[in-house]
């Protein structure tokens, strides 16, 4: 009797001694978390969300890069910071062509200071030669807006003077409040994106979490998105206004990059928006599995 007893406590010691051998291969499993999950279970059930959360960070990521490039373009003539400009304005034929000696006229107005072309950024204007490539870029200034006449007017010698068409003297007051009102909205959304940047990853603990996160992308991507319309209305109107005076040969054209790069920053934040409104309301978070809202695939 007493060998069988020896027996069995050997056996239910052998027994015991396998237990912790079969929880540390099972690992996670018997490891319980938020609602008696498994971190393996949890991470399984919220991959779909923590997919979507970095998705969307990710985008807010790209549309701060090129929105970078828009506020520092046309700053400093520095290689691709010149070639990012909202407008560039060709005045090396201003004097009108039904003026007898108009290309004599025209070097003589480059003699009284007037530049062959300028281009306007958001925080200010370059301004350049034909020959010579830019020649110095106004000092950065909070608010900017571009005024064609007062920069035409500073460029020339005391009491030397141009005409300009009357269409643009009239709107001088509205181009100011756009172009203030486009600085304000781009400097709103760069920060804001910036912020949300690293708060995206949070949402994937609640939905709670992820409301307030939602709101703060939503504000970044419209302040990116209104203040490229407003850009690119302005500035369309502009150059088809003063390329239209026939009597005044006055060059405007688009700069490519500086559109193309607010679009892409627009389009990215609205896509990183549509992402955070959704994760409102879809995809497991972890206090759903916390509280029970949801459950989550056991394997048997």
């Amino acid at each position: 009797m007493a060998f069988g007893t020896s027996r069995n406590n050997n056996g239910a010691a052998a027994a015991d001694g396998a237990s912790p051998a079969r929880s540390q291969n099972t690992g996670d499993m018997l490891t319980p978390d938020d609602g008696g999950l498994s971190k393996a279970q949890i991470k399984r059930a919220t991959k779909t969300r923590k997919t979507f959360a970095l998705l969307s960070a990710f985008f807010l990521f790209i549309s701060v890069i090129f929105l970078v490039l828009v506020e520092i373009g046309n700053t400093y003539n520095r290689p691709v910071l010149r070639d990012i400009y909202f407008i560039k304005l060709d005045l090396s034929h201003v004097v009108p062509s039904s003026v007898p000696n108009a290309p004599l006229l025209n070097t003589i107005a480059r003699t009284l200071g007037l530049h062959d072309y300028y281009s306007v950024g958001l925080w200010g204007v370059c301004q350049g030669y034909d020959n010579e490539g830019i020649t110095s870029c106004s000092k950065p200034k909070t608010l900017y807006w571009f005024n064609p006449v007062e920069i035409i007017v500073n460029s020339l010698l005391a009491g030397a003077t141009i005409a300009l068409p009357a269409d643009i003297n009239d709107i001088l007051d509205l181009i100011q409040m756009v172009s203030q009102t486009m600085f304000g909205l781009f400097l709103t959304g760069i920060c804001l994106a910036f912020v949300v940047l690293f708060l995206a990853p949070c949402s994937v603990y609640s939905r709670l979490a992820a409301i307030p996160i939602a709101i703060l992308t939503t504000l970044a991507a419209l302040c990116i998105t209104v203040g490229s319309a407003v850009a690119t209305a302005m500035f369309v109107i502009f150059r088809n206004t003063i390329s239209g005076v026939q009597e005044l040969r006055i060059a405007a054209y688009l700069g490519t990059e500086m559109f193309v790069f607010m679009w892409i920053a627009s389009a990215f934040a609205l896509l990183a928006m549509i992402i955070q409104l959704g994760e409102c309301c879809c995809c497991t978070s972890r206090r759903d599995l916390k509280t029970g809202r949801k459950k989550a695939y056991t394997e048997k």
